[in-house]
């Protein structure tokens, strides 16, 4: 459901937004739109409970000016930076309105979402990202991709540093921004639920599932709980294999490569099993609107040997005195951080943020785990929340796959507006989804990379070089879901 919703001005935005995060809401998605019924934003706002807050604002399409929200909350102000890039919108009193989305290359004034934009411009090549350059003895600059070695999408991180110290990190990314928002524009459901599953590959079931149930939401789909027990099975099947692959990849990173190799070899068994369970090991084409397809569940025989397989490597890895020395206290981001940056997720768990969709946000007859909890905010932490949420994982399983019922699938048709939340195995999913006569006139995503990036940035604060492939690691962020 999209919530309670009220129609403001923008003189009203800062005081409503204000009572809200006072009332523990968050700012979750903030949506254009330049059409027919005019130039407005939407802020769409969540909270423990299942509460969802829209807060809706008119502007005049001449001036294209709003009203900022930057200083009441930080990822407002990267919302407000990418509105005004791709539509243009002014937000006054924005302290620092610099480009987020557009590159140098982007002819000055055009705005691929506003309404008359047209076709792509020729591109230019002037120009350049103005980094903000540190100064001082000593300190020097480290230019890191957007180019890297291996299958990595590309983004660019400038390192101030001193010796081999990182005194600042700045990472400049939407090198593939796809232009999904126009890309879905008039699209049916099925077409649009194709592309969501494809917006960042290792989180196919969490896009596709928030797509699908913002369309529930929107044309008031009812779905039985067999089919939300099936949902839950590639769920959890999507966060374990991420998850097992990271803690392997977390101890490749410090030089622990057995750990990497048996990880390798229990993460290609989870994918093998999704390909049996669904038809294809990324798990694509499970969730359907309404519904939700599997050939098979796992046995519990499959989940108790994919439990002791992964406590035999998390025992093992966390033995050895080089692996907890180098993760103890690297790349610390502290509570307040996580509070000020809107951080959300694992990342956020771990740094002691009890924060999490799948309680907050809870489904109808599907048995929500605990949430796992860490305080330190370092590498540590990040990896004991993988290791503990995938014993919650083989637990959900266990309930999910013995109430997993017969396929079923709603007809999807009609029109309304409709919001999405999934807690994929990064942190919460969003869509909002409005839909006209069974066409997608409108979707909005939020992968939670788009809110976590920065707070890399201040992980990295006095981490030394050599460490910046841990940490970043430790967040394991996605560009494509970032890149929209």
């Amino acid at each position: 459901m999209i919530g309670e919703t009220r129609d403001l001005s923008s003189a009203e935005l800062v005081a409503e937004a204000t009572a809200l995060f006072a009332d523990g809401f968050r700012l979750a998605l903030v949506a254009g739109f330049d059409d027919e019924r005019g130039l407005r934003v939407t802020y769409s706002f969540l909270a423990a409970t299942n509460r969802r807050f829209e807060l809706r604002v008119a502007l005049d399409a001449r001036t294209r000016r709003g009203t900022s929200l930057a200083g009441v909350s930080f990822p407002a102000s990267r919302f407000e930076r990418e509105l005004f890039d791709l539509y243009g919108v002014e937000p006054a009193g924005h302290p620092q309105r610099r480009p987020l989305v557009r590159h140098a290359h982007w002819p000055e004034g055009y705005h691929p979402m506003a309404a008359g934009a047209g076709p792509a411009p020729a591109l230019s090549d002037d120009g350049g990202y103005a980094f903000i350059a540190v100064e001082g003895p000593g300190v020097y600059e480290i230019p890191v991709g957007p180019v890297h070695a291996g299958l990595i999408e590309p983004g660019h991180f400038r390192f101030s540093v001193v010796g081999e110290t990182i005194l600042k990190m700045k990472a400049r990314l939407w090198f593939t921004h796809k232009g999904i928002e126009r890309l879905v524009e008039g699209k049916s459901i099925d077409e649009v639920l194709v592309v969501a599953e494809r917006i960042s590959g290792d989180s196919a079931v969490a896009h596709g599932l928030a797509f699908a149930r913002g369309v529930e939401d929107a044309l008031g789909i009812a779905v039985d709980h067999g089919v939300e027990a099936r949902r839950a099975v590639a769920l959890e099947l999507e966060r374990l294999y991420n998850h097992v692959g990271d803690l392997g990849a977390l101890a490749n990173d410090v030089g622990f490569g057995l750990a990497q190799a048996r990880a390798l070899t229990l993460r290609e068994q989870l994918l093998r099993l999704n390909e049996r369970v669904s038809g294809h090991r990324l798990l694509r084409g499970v969730v359907t609107v309404g519904g939700a397809r599997l050939l098979d569940v796992p046995t519990t025989f499959e989940l108790d040997e994919i439990e002791t397989r992964v406590a035999e490597l998390t025992t093992m890895t966390l033995a050895q005195s080089i692996v907890v020395d180098r993760f103890t206290g690297t790349g610390v981001l502290s509570l307040d951080a996580v509070r000020e940056l809107g951080v959300v997720g694992l990342a956020a768990r771990a740094s002691g943020l009890d924060l999490d969709a799948r309680r907050d946000h809870p489904i109808e007859g599907v048995e929500v785990a605990p949430t796992i909890l860490a305080t330190g905010g370092d590498v540590l932490a990040r990896y004991h929340v993988r290791r503990d949420e995938v014993a919650t994982s083989l637990s959900t399983l266990r309930e999910a796959a013995a109430g997993a019922g017969a396929y079923h699938l709603s007809s999807a048709s009609g029109s309304g507006a409709g919001l999405g939340v999934v807690e994929g195995w990064r942190g919460p999913v969003v869509h909002r989804v409005e839909i006209v006569e069974g066409r997608v006139t409108r979707l909005k995503v939020v992968d939670p990379s788009f809110l976590n990036w920065p707070a890399l940035a201040v992980a990295l604060a006095d981490t030394i070089v050599p460490d910046f492939p841990l940490v970043n690691k430790s967040f394991n962020l996605s560009y494509a879901g970032n890149d929209l």
